[in-house]
């Protein structure tokens, strides 16, 4: 039994996955697993989605669509997370 355990992913497993399998770099056994995790797992079927969905408006972005109080707002979150990590 801990051998299957060992090859199912948990949620933060997959989560950590999600942008190598929207990128397609997410190949055989792993895309596999990681599909397998999505068909019994709602909470992370619902995560990939929202990143899709996520994705998919953030496309339609660019840069001259922000203003610059936007454009510094967004320096400024990206540079506390940076100094976070």
């Amino acid at each position: 039994m801990r051998l299957a355990l060992r090859r199912d992913l948990v949620c933060q497993q997959a989560v950590e996955l999600v942008t190598s399998y929207l990128e397609g770099a997410l190949r055989g056994p792993a895309r596999r697993r990681f599909e397998r995790h999505l068909a019994g797992c709602p909470h992370c079927t619902e995560y990939l989605a929202q990143i899709r969905e996520t994705i998919r408006l953030a496309g339609r972005v660019t840069p001259e669509d922000l203003t610059p109080q936007m454009r510094s707002d967004l320096t400024d979150l990206y540079r506390r997370w940076r100094d976070e990590g």
